[in-house]
């Protein structure tokens, strides 16, 4: 039996390749108990198929229901990135509403958060930690600066209307955090998963050994299949390996145009330039 924290422990081609000898074993250990028992009960044949069938309609069900949480959670991600840029982006330019020292100020601790956020991305597991931990020093800082801004100019408008984005950015912090890594498919599913499969394919093999032959063919095509379904779950339910990655293009093109904005409020940049 696989838990969350073993699957987590395995890269996700060896996961795939653990999941084809499961699979494969408790197929084998099923045709070989069907081929002793093949001339005990003819009448066996008909109950197994029967169990064999629902066992592996109860398993489909299973493979289409956690796919489909781990695609949704794909896709919120995505959206996530999306609108996590559109916050910064907005705090970035209602910054320029609040007092010179401030705004400057500000700005700086957005561009390094959204460096950090880019970056995350491609660090190892042990790091993005340190990136967390990172990001929500920023928060604590603009938020500083945020109040330090309101006790210059207390009832601004302009200011709350930044507070607002800024309190925005924050709560979209915590919603990439939760959905991107805390919000995994559970152990007890993948437990679930991995005790129908075991089920499943040991009634198919043991149906197999009843009747006396089988298609290598078929076992290695049916073997294939599940593993390869369960290793696009795992890869969904890891964004941050695999094949399947969350686009951070909105993140990257935010972080040019904020470079470029540096770059072009930079004293004498035009006059390099020409």
């Amino acid at each position: 039996m696989m838990s969350g924290m073993s699957i987590d422990s395995l890269s996700l081609w060896e996961f795939f390749l653990a999941t084809v000898v499961f699979v494969f074993l408790f197929i084998e250990a099923g045709f070989l108990l069907g081929r002793r028992h093949r001339h005990k009960d003819t009448a066996l044949e008909s109950s197994v198929n029967a169990m064999a069938g629902a066992t592996a309609g109860l398993l489909a069900f299973m493979l289409a229901f956690t796919f489909g949480s781990a695609a949704s959670r794909h896709d919120s991600r995505k959206q996530l990135v999306i609108e996590e840029a559109n916050a910064i982006r907005t705090t970035y330019l209602r910054a320029g509403l609040l007092p010179g020292p401030h705004r400057e100020e500000i700005r700086r601790l957005l561009r390094e958060y959204v460096d950090i956020r880019v970056k995350a991305v491609q660090m190892e597991k042990a790091e993005i930690q340190q990136a967390l931990v990172r990001s929500e020093e920023l928060q604590e800082q603009l938020w500083a600066q945020a109040v330090a801004a309101s006790q210059v100019t207390p009832g601004s408008v302009t200011t709350g209307i930044f507070i607002q984005s800024l309190n925005e950015l924050i709560q979209l912090h915590l919603k990439r955090l939760t959905v991107g890594i805390r919000n995994r498919v559970p152990g007890t599913i993948w437990g679930t998963l991995y005790s129908l499969a075991a089920l499943a394919m040991f009634m198919m093999g043991y149906r197999a050994g009843l009747v006396g032959s089988r298609s290598r063919l078929i076992s290695l095509a049916l073997v294939l299949s599940f593993s390869g379904v369960i290793f696009l779950i795992a890869d969904l339910d890891r964004p941050q390996q695999g094949l399947i990655r969350v686009s951070q293009q909105a993140m990257t093109e935010l972080q040019n145009r904020l470079g470029k904005d540096t770059a072009s409020s930079v004293p004498g940049h035009k006059q390099s330039n020409e």
